[in-house]
């Protein structure tokens, strides 16, 4: 289980992560989501000792990762995919790094496998596309075998093959009980992908709560209607209050649920093609609920 209160890092006058406090439980996956510049890289390097706090705590199964044996068989994590030696073979990286941890020889093979890079073991991974240095990563994460998983955008680079196969492995991480934290800002995938969620702006935390919850909360459901009497029904949606959106035969409602808007209709004998409630998605929910958090707006967005 991760631990985060009241995390605290500041450089100088700049605030990057400002008290921030949640916990990532074993046995799911939960998303680590944020604007660029939101602090999700900094509270990862602090939870693996890498940046000291300023303030507040950050544990990994209880402990600080300071006090802890540095050892892949403990946390496996993923933050850089380019942070390898490109003069090296994946075969001898990953045997260097099983050397260092007191990690079995043949545990090499078995990741190398997994990650599907079985074949290209013997060439050097200054070679490798960032795909395949993505695998690589995920490959040293899972070499020691470890209850926690920490990984930090991996998916970049990678095809849809590959995401299908990284959506897989991490439910199945979860799935035997580890806990799996992933920092990414794919809000597709987090939505095929984590259980949970945790949000942060500005280094400050927006949200921890399942991802249907987050995306509930954030965003106005919406009406489709389709019809071949869009200017008629139109008029009347809004003449109740609705706001309406027309592109030809279609309408998109808000303000107004799917059974009222039906009876109205009904009432005034225009026949509907489709009437369907949409629901939120976790991007939209992400867009609303981060506004304020954004570090730079470019174009149409400003």
């Amino acid at each position: 289980m991760i631990e985060v209160n009241e995390l605290t890092k500041r450089y100088g006058d700049t605030t990057a992560v400002d008290r921030l406090s949640f916990t990532v439980r074993p046995g799911r996956v939960t998303g680590f989501l944020g604007p660029n510049g939101a602090g999700k890289t900094t509270t990862l390097r602090m939870l693996l000792g890498l940046v000291g706090p300023t303030a507040g705590t950050a544990t990994i199964e209880g402990r600080a990762f300071a006090s802890r044996p540095r050892g892949l068989r403990h946390v496996g994590a993923l933050l850089d995919a380019g942070d390898v030696h490109g003069g090296r073979t994946a075969r001898a990286h990953l045997r260097a790094l099983a050397h260092g941890n007191d990690i079995p020889r043949k545990r090499v093979a078995e990741v190398l496998d997994e990650v599907g890079l079985a074949d290209v073991a013997h060439r050097r991974v200054g070679g490798f596309s960032l795909g395949m240095r993505q695998r690589l990563g995920i490959a040293t994460a899972l070499l020691g075998d470890p209850p926690v998983l920490l990984f930090d955008e991996p998916l970049n680079g990678l095809d849809p093959e590959g995401v299908l196969w990284v959506r897989r492995l991490f439910r199945r991480l979860a799935a035997e009980g580890r806990t799996v934290f992933v920092s990414s800002h794919l809000m597709s995938e987090m939505e095929n992908t984590a259980d949970q969620l945790v949000v942060i702006g500005r280094g400050e935390l927006i949200a921890a709560e399942s991802v249907t919850d987050f995306a509930a909360r954030g965003t106005r459901l919406s009406v489709t209607v389709r019809t071949p009497d869009a200017p008629a029904l139109a008029e009347l949606l809004t003449t109740e209050g609705a706001c309406v959106q027309a592109d030809g035969e279609a309408l998109t409602v808000t303000g107004l649920p799917a059974a009222p808007i039906g009876d109205l209709a009904f009432r005034h004998g225009i026949r509907l093609h489709e009437l369907a409630t949409r629901s939120a998605s976790l991007e939209e929910a992400f867009m609303e609920l981060t506004a304020d958090s954004v570090e730079y707006l470019a174009g149409d967005a400003r």
